[in-house]
């Protein structure tokens, strides 16, 4: 019979029913419950450092889609994404509905790790999708809503299932990935990229009127803050136990975040000879991304070369939209799947270090290069190249197939455009005085449609002001 106790230091000791009992220590919990809480920090953190790149008459639309995004995935996770992800009694590509409404998630062992009960584990591995970014200023609100739903259970769940579970066929190959590379980042960008190219390009693309700088760059510094602080309940909390191999995780991804930021911003600074708080972010947020797989298995001396590798590649990628005539306003795609592929699990596959790993008592692999495994790069690629494949491929299967159904097509009208997604799908604005000339611009609109049926000529100021107010609208202002 399954019972439940406490010693006399308050740790929760599990006994199943054949009498084999496990203790979990309080503090092992403690720490996974905060890593929770620190990644959830991050959804606020994304949703600003995002809407701060935005033009202004977009930016309620990006936060609000951050904490939907939450909430559905928080669903969709209760109702059968945890099962599909990790039931062990699930095939090598997906798992099945043995824990359906979280039926039988508790005091038992997770899959994750002995240290925690599954209901600890199966909280903290909730991770919202990150791909909603290439929606931003074109996609219409309330498909995404069912898009996160369908995406979530055909894209993040197998991956995350082959990845992380014990059956998948990734994890029985050999790959690593400590906390998310291609579950979360890979899957996320390559699903950006699949968006940017079903959505086509923004109104007016390629203009220098539709030329978009960030419009809140104090957003986009407090976003990455968030971020950054966050990333150490992300990586560090991918231990799920408060022990060395966690402080390593949380030493690696500071470190990471330091030198890419640094890196990127210099490099910004021999092309602009100007120092960007944009570029910093930017490369603070691509040493995050890329040490994210290898938090857990690789020292400091190689988090130094993953920050500089991770800037030095996306800076650069971030033209390949202009080669291949792609429209990705916010970069999400070359920031996360070329960074996390190319530089992440890549470098992964040379520096994994068993001794790293063994920080945490338990855990024995055979290492990377450096500990002459070098058949572990070759892993390290084909679950790169998987996830990202199928994911493109499925979103794309996805948003063609809502297409064809009217109330869920993905993309938003030339008119929504113009207005503002704040304006057009919420009614709400982020900026009091947004929302003030957008009311002017309206009634002077209606003047000038009145003065024409009437057959009236319009009087010289209010068309001059209603050219300008367009043109306003345009830039965000």
């Amino acid at each position: 019979m399954v019972n439940i106790t406490y010693d006399t230091s308050g740790s929760i000791i599990y006994t199943d029913d054949s009498g084999t009992q496990t203790v979990y220590q309080n503090g092992d919990i403690a720490w996974t419950l905060t890593g929770t809480a620190l990644v959830f920090i991050m959804i606020p953190g994304l949703s600003y450092f995002y809407s701060g790149l935005l033009r202004r008459k977009n930016t309620l639309s990006m936060i609000y889609m951050s904490v939907m995004t939450l909430a559905v995935v928080s669903f969709q996770w209760f109702f059968w994404g945890f099962s599909l992800a990790f039931s062990e009694t699930g095939s090598t590509f997906i798992g099945d509905l043995k824990y359906f409404g979280m039926k039988g998630v508790a005091a038992e062992p997770s899959i994750g790790s002995a240290r925690i009960p599954s209901l600890v584990f199966a909280l903290y591995q909730l991770i919202p999708m990150l791909a909603l970014g290439a929606v931003s200023e074109r996609g219409r609100l309330g498909p995404c809503i069912a898009f996160v739903f369908i995406w979530s259970t055909l894209v993040y769940d197998p991956i995350a299932c082959w990845t992380w579970n014990s059956n998948g066929w990734s994890f029985v190959l050999g790959g690593l990935d400590f906390a998310g590379g291609s579950p979360v980042h890979i899957s996320s960008g390559s699903a950006a990229l699949a968006i940017s190219i079903y959505l086509g390009k923004h109104r007016g693309y390629g203009t220098e009127r539709l030329a978009c700088k960030p419009h809140n760059t104090s957003y986009v510094i407090f976003g990455t803050a968030l971020l950054w602080f966050g990333w150490f309940g992300f990586n560090g909390g991918s231990a799920l136990s408060a022990n060395l191999r966690a402080a390593m995780a949380c030493t690696v991804t500071n470190l990471a975040a330091s030198v890419g930021g640094l890196t990127w911003m210099l490099w910004d600074y021999q092309i602009e000879r100007k120092w960007s708080a944009v570029g910093f972010c930017s490369g603070a947020i691509a040493g995050l991304v890329a040490i994210t797989p290898g938090s857990g298995f690789v020292g400091a001396p190689a988090a130094v070369l993953f920050g500089f590798m991770a800037r030095t590649v996306c800076n650069f990628a971030t033209q390949l939209k202009f080669v291949f005539g792609y429209d990705d306003t916010l970069d999400v795609r070359v920031l996360l799947s070329s960074n996390l592929c190319v530089v992440g699990n890549v470098l992964m596959g040379l520096f994994a270090q068993a001794s790293v790993v063994g920080f945490d008592g338990i855990t024995v692999i055979p290492g990377g290069w450096l500990d002459h495994h070098y058949i572990q790069l070759g892993y390290q690629l084909a679950d790169s190249i998987a996830a990202l494949s199928y994911s493109f491929v499925m979103t794309t299967i996805i948003l063609w197939l809502m297409h064809f159904i009217p109330f869920l097509r993905m993309r938003s009208t030339e008119e929504a455009e113009i207005m503002g997604l704040d304006e057009y799908d919420m009614g709400e604005f982020a900026y009091d005085y947004v929302g003030l000339e957008q009311e002017i611009g309206h009634e002077i609109e209606t003047k000038v449609k009145e003065g024409m049926t009437s057959g009236g000529r319009e009087p010289h100021h209010e068309h001059h002001h209603h050219h300008v107010d367009e043109n306003s609208l345009e830039k965000g202002q």
